[in-house]
């Protein structure tokens, strides 16, 4: 089955929030207690939301912790799947609670 490609929570980060709040990246670092380069590199997808900033990311605009790591979590799997190669894994076990 084919999943949806979910969207980087950096791009949520930068379309649903500093944008409509109007915040500079500076802002937004200063906020969080990280750096510049840290914030820039979530927002252009190329580092992710670790358990750590999802507290902080939380605590700064009153969401979840749960809010931020479900959608990296979603993010990484998608990414993982397009990779995987199940061909080469043996299957020791066939649970039979699936079977059914």
């Amino acid at each position: 089955m084919k999943m949806f490609k979910p969207v980087h929570p950096g791009r949520i980060l930068r379309d649903d929030y500093l944008d409509p709040l109007e915040l500079t990246i500076g802002e937004l670092a200063n906020a969080l207690g990280v750096s510049r380069q840290t914030v820039t590199a979530i927002l252009n997808e190329r580092s992710g939301i670790s358990p750590e900033m999802s507290l902080r990311l939380a605590k700064a605009f009153d969401t979840t912790p749960d809010l931020w790591i479900t959608m990296q979590r979603n993010y990484d799997l998608h990414a993982a799947s397009e990779k995987f190669n199940s061909e080469k894994i043996k299957q020791l076990y066939t649970n039979p609670i699936q079977a059914i």
